[in-house]
C-alpha cells in the first residue's frame, strides 16, 4: 500500500496505533502548553466551582436515620469502639452522625456503584458489593431485622435497650452470621457497620465523625496541615503540634 514502510514487520494496525498515540501525545502537550500560557498571562486555567469540595457537617438532628434507628446505631458504634482512658467511644466521637450523613448522601444512595444485576451469592470480594440494595437501604432493612431479633430473644427489648454485655453477644453472633436477618444478612451488615464506624472514627471531622479529632490524636496523625516544610529536616523527632481539620481548629494559626 502506498505510503506504508517497506519493513514487512510493521503492520498496518501497528502503524495506525502509533499514529493515534502520537496524536494523543501531541494533543496532551498542546493542552499543557495552553494551560501554562493562560497561567503566565494571569488568567486562571480552570473554571470556578468545577471541583467537588466536601460538604461541611450539617449540625443537629438526623438526616437519614429515624429516632429509633439512630439509637440503635449509636448503641452499635459505642460497643464497636468502647470508650476508655485513651479516647472516647465511637458514639462520643460522632461515628453515628458520620454514618447518618453518609447514608443521606451519594454513598448511601450508591451513586458511584454499579447497581445492575446479576448479583452473585458468595462472590469474591474482588467483584465488589453484590446486593440490589444501596448502603442506605441495607441499614434500613438490617436495623429493622436487628430490632425484631433482639425483641424476640431478649424479652421484647430492642438492641439499644440491652445491657452492654448482651449487645456484645448480639454483635459477636452477627459477626458469625448466626442471626437470620431477612432482606440483608447479619454478617454483611456487621461488616458494613464496622467499616463505616472505623471510617467515622478516623475521617476528617468535616464529615461528622472524629469529634475533636480524637481518632487522629490517638494515632498521632497531623491531619490536613497544608505545609510540612518546617519539619522536613526533623523527621526522626516527635511531631508535637496538634492535628488540623479541613475546617481548621480552635485557635489555629499557620505554623502552630
Amino acid at each position: 500500500m502506498a505510503g506504508l514502510p517497506n519493513d514487512p514487520l510493521i503492520s498496518r494496525r501497528t502503524l495506525l496505533a502509533s499514529t493515534a498515540a502520537a496524536a494523543l501525545v501531541g494533543a496532551t502537550f498542546g493542552s499543557a502548553r495552553g494551560v501554562k500560557a493562560r497561567m503566565l498571562s494571569g488568567e486562571v486555567p480552570w473554571a470556578p466551582g468545577m471541583a467537588t469540595p466536601p460538604e461541611p457537617l450539617v449540625p443537629n438532628g438526623w438526616l437519614y436515620f429515624t429516632p429509633e434507628e439512630s439509637r440503635a446505631v449509636e448503641a452499635i458504634v459505642e460497643r464497636l469502639i468502647p470508650g476508655d482512658d485513651l479516647g472516647p467511644s465511637g458514639k462520643d466521637a460522632g461515628c453515628a452522625v458520620f454514618i447518618d450523613r453518609q447514608m443521606a448522601g451519594p454513598y448511601g444512595g450508591a451513586e458511584r456503584l454499579y447497581m445492575r444485576p446479576p448479583f452473585v451469592n458468595n462472590a469474591s470480594p474482588l467483584f465488589g458489593p453484590q446486593s440490589q440494595l444501596t448502603p442506605a437501604q441495607q441499614y434500613r432493612v438490617a436495623l429493622k431485622a436487628l430490632d425484631a431479633y433482639c425483641k424476640a430473644n431478649h424479652g421484647g427489648k430492642g438492641f439499644a435497650n440491652l445491657p452492654g454485655e448482651d449487645r456484645d453477644k448480639v454483635l459477636a453472633a452477627m459477626e458469625k452470621g448466626e442471626p437470620n436477618f431477612e432482606g440483608f444478612g447479619s454478617r454483611p451488615f456487621f461488616n458494613l457497620v464496622l467499616q463505616n464506624t472505623m471510617e467515622g472514627f478516623f475521617a476528617d471531622p468535616i464529615y461528622g465523625g472524629n469529634r475533636d479529632m480524637a481518632g487522629w490524636k490517638l494515632i498521632g496523625f497531623p491531619g490536613a496541615r497544608y505545609d510540612y516544610r518546617d519539619f522536613i529536616d526533623t523527621v526522626t523527632e516527635p511531631y508535637t503540634l496538634p492535628p488540623v481539620s479541613l475546617m481548621g481548629r480552635a485557635g489555629w494559626t499557620p505554623g502552630r
